[in-house]
């Protein structure tokens, strides 16, 4: 047998809050968070603070993008967060100052061991750096960092530390050639 998924469990304080306040931001970000209005990136930066996000100034997160858990997040000032975006945030994800995530991207600190036969959840944080672009429809990793001002391509899959100033493709991603500097 391979996992016995009877045996899994989740540990104390594995999410960082109470079951209760995770379903209280859950139901919040159903609610007041997503059916918001595309204009009100105030509000929205509101509810990600209430619930303990460290949000900069000028933040763009789309309504329908998702944060599994807020208190684990760091958006740096003039980010933006696209639609349909995911942070699978177990662990901590940064997005520092002026850099992109765009729509259909998965950030994702969480995965399985797999030798394990609970199947024990382990995490690693994310963190996209300065000035760096996530392209759209992105998978990153946990524990991979984005270097500032990388361009990570389009559908592709990250799955270890990308170089800074470089523009990124592929499955995996692969460093391809340097940014052009304005």
């Amino acid at each position: 047998m391979y996992q016995d998924l009877s045996e899994f469990k989740l540990y104390p304080n594995q999410r960082g809050k109470s079951a209760i306040y995770t379903q209280i931001w859950w139901l919040v970000q159903s609610t007041l968070f997503g059916c918001s209005p595309r204009f009100m990136y105030g509000w929205r930066r509101f509810l990600l603070r209430a619930f303990g996000a460290k949000v900069g100034k000028g933040v763009i997160v789309r309504p329908s993008a998702r944060v599994t858990y807020p208190w684990r997040l760091e958006l740096g000032d003039n980010v933006w967060i696209g639609d349909d975006v995911d942070l699978y945030n177990w662990s901590k994800i940064s997005v520092l100052e002026n850099a992109v995530i765009s729509q259909r991207s998965y950030l994702c600190t969480a995965t399985h061991d797999y030798e394990d036969m609970a199947f024990k959840l382990t995490s690693k944080p994310i963190k996209v750096s300065e000035c760096a672009w996530v392209a759209t429809d992105v998978f990153i990793a946990p524990g991979v960092t984005i270097g500032c001002g990388a361009v990570v391509g389009a559908r592709s899959s990250v799955f270890k530390d990308m170089p800074a100033g470089m523009i990124c493709i592929g499955n995996p991603a692969q460093p391809i050639k340097k940014r052009v500097s304005l």
